[in-house]
């Protein structure tokens, strides 16, 4: 009969024994990876800001990694349907996910039911972009300031509506609703190509969104910038002010998309994907076309410095939603 200590002494042995067996296979795996197609979820539909870069950074992960990326758009439920579908993966390096912000950092503050845990289901990889997000309206409204519209909505009572993915911004809009008597309500949406034909259309004929997803539609006239939204310039528009210089002082959106992997995912598949993009960041002409064309701020990082940025947004988030006197949904 063995010993208390013997039996200590055995069970360390196994237990070892098993840690190095699992730590090889997940080397293994990780040198093998990828060995077949990869998933990639948006969190926007079709056309939006996130898909068409994901499409542009997925084709640049394939001549590296030797494997397909084959996107899917996952909106809707303010971005948590995406979002959550990126935590349930199965965390093996085979699916990747862009997402923005809110679902991140802020919704866990907003609704009672996410879903999903942004904490633990999501496993940060590198952040991708800042955004440089516009205040912009149908053109038919022929405003060309914040005071005009606010004028307007005044004039034409309960028939103005906007729309916005991002909570700093919607509190914003609430904020002028209720210091200078405008009159518009918010409506939901499921992503940048259908927000920006609500508002050319003219059924939701103002928004605050990513700049990069209505520059054609500016050049062509058809939109109006009025504010850029998080106090950040651009050289395509000198001429349009920031929240800042219309003496705002409430806190800017967190504008930012992300790349992650489900929970749990081995660390050295994280590290090799954000090698990968890092590397392809390097590129001049990449950053050039899918970024600084877009009206997007490259923002790529360790996987170190993406998760501590996360923690100190979701600090400031949940600031904002207390200060906001926002109750969960």
């Amino acid at each position: 009969m063995r010993s208390r200590e013997e039996s200590a002494s055995l069970w360390a042995t196994l237990l070892a024994v098993l840690f190095a067996f699992e730590f090889f296979t997940v080397e293994a795996a990780a040198q093998d990876y990828p060995s077949r197609p990869i998933r990639a979820f948006t969190t926007s539909s079709a056309g939006g800001l996130s898909d068409v870069f994901m499409r542009a950074l997925g084709e640049e992960l394939r001549i590296r990694l030797g494997q397909p990326i084959i996107v899917e758009n996952r909106p809707g439920a303010s971005q948590n349907l995406g979002s959550r579908a990126c935590a349930e993966a199965a965390p093996d390096g085979y699916t990747i996910c862009i997402i923005n912000a809110d679902p991140v950092v802020y919704n866990q503050f907003l609704f009672k039911h996410i879903g999903f845990d942004p904490e633990k289901g999501l496993q940060p990889v590198t952040n991708l972009f800042h955004l440089i997000q516009v205040m912009v309206v149908n053109a038919k409204l022929k405003v060309k300031s914040v005071d005009e519209l606010i004028a307007l909505s005044k004039k034409q009572a309960g028939t103005l509506s906007y729309l916005t993915a991002a909570v700093p911004l919607a509190l914003y809009m609430e904020k002028l609703k209720e210091e200078k008597g405008a009159d518009w309500v918010r409506v939901p949406f499921k992503g940048g190509g259908e927000a920006v034909n609500a508002v050319l259309q003219g059924s939701t004929p103002i928004a605050l969104i990513g700049l990069g997803n209505v520059m054609t539609q500016i050049d062509a006239g058809e939109l109006t910038p009025l504010v850029m939204a998080n106090n950040i310039r651009t050289p395509r528009y000198p001429d349009v002010p920031t929240l800042r210089d219309t003496g705002y002082t409430g806190a800017p959106s967190q504008g930012w998309y992300g790349l992650f992997v489900p929970g749990g995912t081995p660390r050295p598949i994280v590290d090799r994907l954000a090698r990968e993009v890092a590397d392809i960041y390097r590129n001049e002409a990449f950053i050039e076309r899918n970024l600084i064309a877009r009206g997007l701020v490259p923002a790529v990082n360790s996987p170190e410095e993406f998760a501590a940025q996360i923690v100190k947004d979701r600090a400031v988030a949940a600031q904002v939603v207390k200060d906001a006197g926002l109750e969960m949904r």
